[in-house]
């Protein structure tokens, strides 16, 4: 790693940037609130987490650095080969498979032992589903199919046929084996502990599920997977949108069996670029999307307070997109920075509004699978921006630091966001540039002597850049994210 310490210089082309100079104000003393966040990633399986796909070794070795808790692994649909462990209807005999699955999942427990990490094997088998014709699957297992997801209605409306699959996968990673549909036991040997298991995946768009039947899946697949992880507890909805009829219905106990657990909730937000937007405008685009989010969290959190206060919130998914146009061509470096950027963003604003995990999306993407969202730069395998963000925010900002009161003198929050938090003697603040273009921060002369570090265009692909205050100015370059530290 990169971590050397150097003198911030006098200020470079300060009357550049004079007209964007900004002030920043740290009220110590004025506890906000206490946080409770836990920021962290999902991790999507994919081909190239395959054992000697390129990216593989550098990505694990990424997450196992990263030491990160509530880490959300999903094989999704996309891939039913890498996702579904029975890919067949039983009939003479099963179709049981776990030889492509097991590879990918054991190197993500491996490298998260230790951790509460969260499961979610979505993809339901096709074949439980009715449909006009039986759908098919790639005979390669790397090559994507988006059309593994079709179907309303389940064929076995007792439910049984769904969660006798998934209690025999859950008793494959935690009780040795099982025994399938026709008698015949399947060891695997494997006995890790399964925290939390997260029941489906955007039910709201894949099987176009209504919130009534996807509550009825959620209390079957409960009550069948307790009898066979009784300490395991349960994640529900993670929904793409976030739809009010879904929180209204979902957390009303009533709508419910009794005794079924609420015990944490997901959803998803990815901030956009329009369709056919130049890169030069993407600042605002994803900027205001990120913004109506946090005022959806609002009326969310309202909603769960008051039907369900003791059902924690996870909010696995967060991340943007290019427009359609860029994603069919090489990105552009500053995006990474303007993405780690975004994220930074999330955790202040979701940070002051209590939500418990913070969730980064996702470990790796590539060229036809959302490159857009990856951690890892799937040209040279090394962790880019966004890791290099989440990492500096999870080693240096721990739940039940104090928020305190923050503020800069004529910036209303347009182009520089900034926190302080203070955890026991330790006084720390993170900052955002949402601009791409350089801004000037005044500080507090207390600030003098301050360790900062640093990740923006300069850091590109490395760890944060590390720094000591020397001046009353430090510059905020294109979509740079710092943290300064100060002893109290």
């Amino acid at each position: 790693m990169k971590r050397l310490f150097v003198a911030v210089a006098g200020c470079l082309c300060l009357g550049a940037y004079q007209a964007q100079s900004q002030s920043l104000n740290v009220n110590w003393d004025d506890v906000v609130s206490v946080s409770k966040s836990t920021p962290t990633l999902q991790v999507v399986g994919n081909p190239m987490l395959r054992r000697k796909a390129a990216m593989h070794d550098a990505s694990f070795a990424a997450l196992k650095q990263l030491n990160a808790d509530y880490v959300r692994y999903v094989p999704w649909f996309p891939y039913p080969k890498l996702a579904v462990a029975e890919l067949e209807p039983p009939a003479e005999k099963t179709s049981w498979d776990f030889s492509l699955i097991d590879p990918m999942t054991i190197d993500f427990l491996e490298n998260t032992k230790g951790h509460s990490v969260i499961l979610n094997f979505s993809t339901i088998p096709q074949w439980m589903f009715k449909t006009d014709n039986p759908v098919t699957y790639p005979a390669d297992a790397n090559q994507v199919s988006w059309g593994y997801s079709g179907g309303t209605v389940l064929r076995d409306t007792s439910m049984k046929e769904l969660t006798g699959y998934y209690v025999r996968l859950i008793s494959w990673y935690s009780k040795g084996g099982f025994t399938d549909e026709l008698g015949k036991y399947h060891k695997s040997g494997h006995h890790y502990e399964i925290p939390y298991w997260e029941v489906l995946n955007e039910p709201d768009l894949e099987h176009s599920m209504s919130p009534q039947t996807y509550t009825k899946i959620y209390d079957a697949m409960v009550t069948a997977i307790k009898t066979v992880s009784p300490r395991t507890k349960f994640v529900g909805m993670a929904l793409a949108y976030e739809k009010p009829d879904w929180f209204e219905y979902f957390l009303d106990p009533a709508n419910h069996k009794p005794g079924i657990p609420l015990d944490m909730i997901s959803y998803h937000c990815y901030a956009n670029a329009n369709s056919n937007q130049k890169f030069e405008a993407y600042e605002y685009s994803v900027f205001d999307k990120a913004e109506s989010f946090i005022n959806s969290v609002n009326y969310i959190e309202n909603i769960r307070k008051r039907l369900s206060p003791g059902t924690k919130t996870d909010i696995n998914e967060l991340g943007t997109f290019v427009s359609d146009e860029m994603r069919n061509q090489p990105i552009t470096p500053a995006y990474w920075n303007l993405s780690a950027s975004v994220y930074a963003y999330f955790f202040i604003e979701l940070s002051k509004r209590g939500i418990d995990v913070i969730g980064e999306s996702q470990l790796v993407g590539f060229p036809t699978q959302f490159p857009d969202v990856s951690m890892i730069n799937y040209i040279n395998n090394k962790p880019n921006a966004r890791f290099w963000v989440l990492k500096m925010i999870k080693d240096n900002i721990k739940a039940g630091s104090k928020l305190v009161r923050t503020g800069l003198d004529g910036n209303n929050g347009d182009n520089i966001l900034a926190q302080g938090f203070v955890n026991g003697d330790v006084k720390k603040v993170l900052i955002l540039n949402k601009r791409n273009k350089g801004i000037f921060i005044k500080l507090p002369a207390t600030f003098k002597g301050a360790k900062v570090s640093t990740i923006d265009g300069d850091s590109g692909d490395s760890p944060a850049t590390r720094s000591v205050i020397n001046n009353e100015n430090i510059e905020m370059k294109p979509f740079a994210v710092k943290l300064i530290e100060l002893k109290k």
